[in-house]
């Protein structure tokens, strides 16, 4: 009799959990629905390319490539079109200087159905925050990027850009081309250890380096999950491989950062590591954090500070990585401009052999090719908000609050609506005159407006110091059966790779 009654008993267990299911897959549904049908009714008056009935544009873009996919586009759909990444996420997809201005100089917050992805990984940094609190931590963190902290960083940018280029002379004996964007990676991530976290000269270690990987898994599988509606749900995808994949990938990176933040934390409990680090000229990065209070006098908590330091840890050396290998890239296909900017360093330094604070002011030349590398290779190929009000638009269009946008930076930056020849690169597109006479819009490798990147000067003059050295030691040329494929992972990547051919400069040219 029990064991009927025990039968009986799991029986309507499982229909009323059954039961339960059904009803909450119902609601998910119809809340799917209602909200898929806002988002098409606010955007009702834009066109755009044909949909797939499940996958929206999404299988298209990972068929066809979607960077030069989005700038064919911009041929048809003049200032914007929809895109749909599956059927229940639509963006306003933008590529147009007024467009974007009527959206980012405001402050809208950053879209929740992308952003709350980097949440497991990052946490609530600067990157995804938004109202009190951001403007809270944007106030606290802003004196680390002060003309002052970042003086010193030329010399750190220095020391382990040669570490990269010793290294760079061994591989170039071989006269082979070679995939230099793991070494700027690796580079990249030393300095900011460095610069902001107070590490020593001894180079990465192993942790450094697994973290290294991490961040590269990361991003992968980030750009997967945007792209891939089924992975939407964090419930579903985080019973998927991927997802298991990015949460072993994610304690990586936290056991890294909670290890930086506890070596700082110890040395100051030190009195004499306290009073050393108390007496530095330049508070770094991770001093200013720790010692960060508003007017109230609150300090950022243990949960706060973790996130800004894994969102500075990410945001500080995959950005940089991405500029500086296409920033070379571009040097290599264009040798009469890499000579140009090479005798315009070799003028600066005269009979120094170390670049200084001062000397990043005249590099000019240098600049307009930096500047146009961006333009045709931003670090960040596509950023995205949702509107907190309704916008107008210059053309009489508008989209209400809620709307999601998306602002394609590399379709604006090759838009030929814009940019005469776009896919031509000309370095005097940022002479001053020409600078003067171009929407302000126009060109945002860091974003714009009060959301644009905050360490944007930092990376400036990062690329600046490690392209001149790059520069002063090598001459590079590109490896005709290697040229990269352009892949959005977050940043900008290739998918195979910048292979570089690397030719040491001559005797009496390196300084």
């Amino acid at each position: 009799m029990v064991p009927v009654l025990l039968s009986l008993s799991l029986s309507h267990l499982s229909l009323w959990a059954f039961g339960l299911v059904s009803v909450l897959v119902f609601l998910k549904l119809t809340r799917l629905l209602l909200r898929r049908q806002m988002l098409a009714r606010a955007m009702d008056r834009f066109s755009g390319p044909p949909t797939h009935w499940l996958f929206g544009h999404a299988l298209e873009i990972q068929q066809t490539g979607g960077l030069d996919k989005v700038v064919y586009w911009t041929h048809q759909f003049p200032y914007a079109h929809q895109l749909w990444l599956g059927r229940f996420l639509g963006f306003l997809n933008i590529y147009d200087p007024e467009y974007a201005k009527a959206v980012y100089s405001r402050g809208d917050p950053k879209a929740p159905d992308v952003y709350d992805f980097f949440l497991q990984w990052i946490g609530k940094g600067l990157l995804v925050l938004q109202g009190p609190k951001w403007f809270q931590h944007r106030k606290l963190l802003t004196p680390g990027f002060h003309y002052d902290v970042l003086k010193p960083y030329v010399a750190v940018f220095a020391e382990s850009a040669r570490v990269m280029l010793d290294k760079w002379e061994k591989k170039a004996r071989e006269q082979k081309s070679f995939d230099i964007f793991s070494d700027v990676g690796h580079m990249a991530l030393d300095s900011l250890m460095k610069c902001t976290f107070g590490k020593g000269t001894s180079g990465l270690n192993d942790r450094d380096n697994n973290y290294y990987l991490a961040v590269s898994e990361l991003t992968l599988l980030m750009q997967q999950r945007i792209d891939s509606f089924q992975y939407h749900n964090d419930f579903i995808y985080f019973l998927t491989p991927h997802g298991r994949r990015f949460l072993r990938a994610c304690q990586v990176a936290h056991d890294h950062t909670d290890q930086v933040i506890r070596d700082r934390k110890a040395a100051l409990q030190d009195k004499k590591e306290r009073e050393k680090i108390q007496s530095k000229r330049h508070l770094d990065f991770l001093d200013i954090l720790l010692g960060a209070r508003d007017e109230e006098g609150i300090k950022l908590s243990d949960e706060d500070l973790r996130a800004e330091v894994n969102t500075f840890m990410f945001a500080g050396h995959d950005t940089t990585t991405s500029a500086i290998s296409w920033v070379l890239y571009c040097m290599s296909l264009y040798p009469e401009h890499q000579r140009r900017c090479r005798e315009e360093i070799q003028e600066i330094l005269g009979d120094r052999d170390s670049l200084k604070w001062d000397d990043l002011a005249e590099m000019t030349y240098l600049t307009m090719c930096i500047k146009e590398s961006f333009r045709l290779y931003p670090p960040v190929p596509q950023v995205y908000r949702q509107l907190s009000k309704p916008v107008n638009f210059v053309d009489g269009r508008s989209l209400p609050a809620g709307s999601l946008i998306s602002l394609h930076i590399y379709a604006l930056h090759r838009n030929s609506t814009v940019w005469t020849d776009p896919e031509v690169f000309d370095p005097l597109r940022f002479s001053p005159e020409n600078v003067a006479g171009r929407h302000s819009f126009a060109f945002i490798p860091f974003s714009a407006g009060p959301r644009n990147c905050i360490g944007q000067q930092f990376a400036m003059n990062e690329v600046k110091v490690v392209t001149a050295l790059c520069l002063l030691r090598f001459e590079f040329s590109p490896d005709p059966s290697k040229l990269p494929i352009q892949m959005p992972q977050l940043v900008l990547r290739s998918k195979n790779g910048i292979h570089l051919h690397l030719k040491p400069v001559g005797p009496g040219s390196e300084k």
